[in-house]
C-alpha cells in the first residue's frame, strides 16, 4: 500500500512538467526529438528490464518512463514487467516539408531576346469578291487581237439578242471541237500611252459579255450554247478562246525601279477611285505580272515661294494617293484595279513600286 502511494505522489509531482513539455502533442504522443535513438515497435522486454531503464536508454530524460506506462496500460504495475512483454510508443513524427513540384526543380530564367531579321510583308490574298467582276468582265488585248477568233452569226429563232442557255450559230476563224469554250466580247476604249510622242496605241480594253460552248459543227458552221451572259449578246459580237481564270490573286511586291503613269480611266472618265479600273503604261517587259502591287502618287505642285521678292518657284514633293493591283499585263501596258485611294486618281498620275516598310 505504501508503495502504491509513493508512485501516486511521484505521478502527481511529474504531471505538470509533462504537460508543459508536450503541450502541442496529442494525448499519449511522444515527440520524435525527445528520443535519443529510434524506438523499436514493439520493444520486447528482456530479463532485468524496468520502465526506468527503457526510458533511460531511449529518451533524453529517464522520467519519460511515465509516458511509456501511459501508452501501455496493459502493464498494470510499472514495477512488474516480464521478459517477452511488448512495449509500444505513439511517436509524433516531425512535419513533412512539402516537396517542390518536379517541374519547378529545374527553373530556367527567361530573358527577352531580340531577333533581327529583314522586314517582311504579311498580306492576305486579295478578296475574291473584290476581283470577281473586274476579272470576269474586263480584259486587255493587244491591237492585233482586236478581231478575236470569230463571231456570233445568228440564233435558231432569228432573235436579235441572246442570253444564257440560248442556242446560237458561230463563225470561227480556226477549227474548234465540241466542248471548247469561248469568251464573248466587245472591244472597248483604245488605250494610248500619253507619255509617248505620238500617243502610241497600247491595246484595247475589252468588255466580256458572257461565254459560249461549242456543241457541234456542220458545213463549217458551229452550233453553240451560251453558258453565261453578263448583258445582252447580239450578232457580230466577237469570240476569243476562254482561259481559266484565277479569281484569287496573290499579291506580289516588285521592287522596281518602276516609273509609269496612269494612261486610262475606265469609260474615259476624268478621275477614278477605289474599286475602279485604270490602265498604266507598265507591263510584262517591266517585270509586272498578275498580282503586282504598285503605289499611286500625285506629282507635287509647283508653287511660288512668297518669301523672296523675285518670283522663285519651288516644287513640292510627290504625295502617295493610293495603291493598285495589276490584273492583266501586256508587253508594255496593263489594266489594274485600284485597291486603295485617299484622293481621286487622274490620268498622268505616277505609278511606282511601294516604299519599303
Amino acid at each position: 500500500m505504501k508503495l502504491q502511494l509513493r508512485w501516486l505522489m511521484l505521478l502527481v509531482f511529474f504531471i505538470p512538467s509533462t504537460l508543459c513539455a508536450d503541450a502541442f502533442l496529442l494525448p499519449g504522443e511522444v515527440a520524435q526529438e525527445d528520443l535519443v535513438k529510434d524506438f523499436p515497435q514493439p520493444y520486447v522486454v528482456k530479463k532485468g528490464d524496468t520502465l526506468w531503464d527503457i526510458a533511460d536508454e531511449y529518451f533524453a530524460k529517464p522520467k519519460k518512463w511515465l509516458t511509456i506506462w501511459e501508452q501501455n496500460l496493459q502493464v498494470s504495475n510499472p514495477d512488474l514487467i516480464y521478459p517477452g512483454n511488448e512495449i509500444w510508443l505513439k511517436i509524433k513524427q516531425p512535419p513533412v516539408e512539402p516537396k517542390e513540384p518536379e517541374f519547378l526543380r529545374d527553373v530556367v530564367e527567361l530573358k527577352p531576346r531580340v531577333i533581327y531579321k529583314p522586314a517582311e510583308r504579311i498580306e492576305t490574298e486579295v478578296d475574291t469578291r473584290m476581283l470577281l467582276t473586274a476579272l470576269a468582265r474586263q480584259d486587255f488585248i493587244k491591237p492585233e487581237a482586236v478581231n478575236g477568233n470569230g463571231h456570233i452569226l445568228d440564233s435558231e429563232d432569228e432573235r436579235l439578242n441572246y442570253g444564257a442557255f440560248d442556242k446560237v450559230y458561230l463563225q470561227l476563224d480556226e477549227p474548234a471541237n465540241p466542248g471548247d469554250v469561248f469568251d464573248i466580247f466587245r472591244t472597248g476604249d483604245p488605250i494610248f500611252d500619253p507619255t509617248s510622242e505620238r500617243k502610241k496605241l497600247e491595246g484595247y480594253l475589252v468588255n466580256h459579255l458572257g461565254s459560249v460552248q461549242v456543241t457541234s459543227v456542220e458545213s463549217g458552221v458551229y452550233r453553240g450554247t451560251i453558258l453565261k451572259a453578263f448583258e445582252e449578246i447580239g450578232r457580230t459580237d466577237r469570240l476569243k478562246p476562254s482561259k481559266p481564270k484565277d479569281y484569287v490573286i496573290k499579291p506580289d511586291y516588285p521592287t522596281g525601279p518602276f516609273y509609269g503613269r496612269v494612261m486610262y480611266v475606265r469609260n474615259d472618265a476624268a478621275e477614278a477611285g477605289q474599286g475602279q479600273i485604270v490602265g498604266i503604261n507598265l507591263g510584262a517587259q517591266d517585270g509586272l505580272q498578275p498580282g503586282s502591287v504598285l503605289a499611286l502618287y500625285r506629282m507635287g505642285r509647283l508653287i511660288v515661294d512668297k518669301r523672296y521678292d523675285e518670283k522663285t518657284y519651288q516644287a513640292l514633293p510627290e504625295e502617295k494617293i493610293g495603291e493598285l493591283i495589276v490584273l492583266v499585263p501586256q508587253d508594255n501596258a496593263s489594266i489594274a484595279l485600284i485597291t486603295r485611294s485617299s484622293s481621286a486618281v487622274n490620268k498622268g498620275d505616277i505609278v511606282q513600286a511601294l516604299p519599303s516598310r
